[in-house]
Formats: C-alpha cells, sequence, structure tokens
C-alpha cells in the first residue's frame, strides 16, 4: 500500500555526518509522519525522529541535539541530516510512514550507515 524508496548512507568516521533522503514512490493510504527508525541488536527497530504533517518534530534521545529530520509539506519526501555521528550510531536505517488514524507502519528496504575510523 506504501512504497518508500530510500537513498543515502555509506561510511563516515566519527564526528562527521551522512544525510538519508526518503521518497513515497506510492500510497494508497493517508499519511500522517514520516520518519526513520534503526535497527538494534536483538533485532528490534528504535525510531530515531519522526515528523508530522503539522511539521512538528520528535528524536530518540541519543538523536536529539544530532540529527534533524525534515520533510516537504505533502510528506512525499524526508530528510534526516544526521551530524556529528557516533561508531554506536552504526545500524540499518529504515525509512518509516505511518497511516493516518491507524498503528500501521510502512519501512523501505532500509539503508547501511557505518561509523568507523
Amino acid at each position: 500500500q506504501v512504497q518508500l524508496v530510500e537513498s543515502g548512507g555509506g561510511s563516515v568516521q566519527p564526528g562527521g555526518s551522512l544525510r538519508l533522503s526518503c521518497s513515497v514512490a506510492r500510497t494508497s493510504v493517508e499519511l500522517s509522519a514520516l520518519g526513520y527508525s534503526r535497527q538494534v541488536p536483538g533485532g528490534q527497530r528504535e525510531a530515531v525522529a519522526t515528523i508530522t504533517t503539522f511539521g512538528s518534530s520528535k528524536y530518540s534521545p541519543s538523536a536529539q541535539g544530532r540529527f534533524t529530520i525534515y520533510a516537504d509539506g505533502a510528506l512525499k519526501t524526508v530528510t534526516l541530516q544526521m551530524s556529528n555521528l557516533r561508531p554506536e550510531d552504526t545500524s540499518v536505517y529504515y525509512c518509516r510512514a505511518h497511516q493516518s488514524m491507524s498503528v500501521t507502519e510502512y519501512f523501505g528496504q532500509g539503508t547501511q550507515v557505518t561509523v568507523s575510523s
């Protein structure tokens, strides 16, 4: 019902920056928010940043102050600007879309972010 196409990611040294972008290529449902999650040990995904149709954003404690999320007003594209990256930020990052009036979430294919010296 929702197709998300991701770009960006890669490898960077500690303290460096990376940008992730995601486009909603196709959707048959109304979306209320876009964001990014990342894989954590154990296989679960933790929400890193989220932005709503109203432009309000929310960050995980580890992302606060280092990451910035922004999107176009129509929630067709979302970008996560990551700065001052740390080795513990290494993970697969997934673009995430929230369906309006629902708990349903959709994820992109994932993109690898590696922070290493």
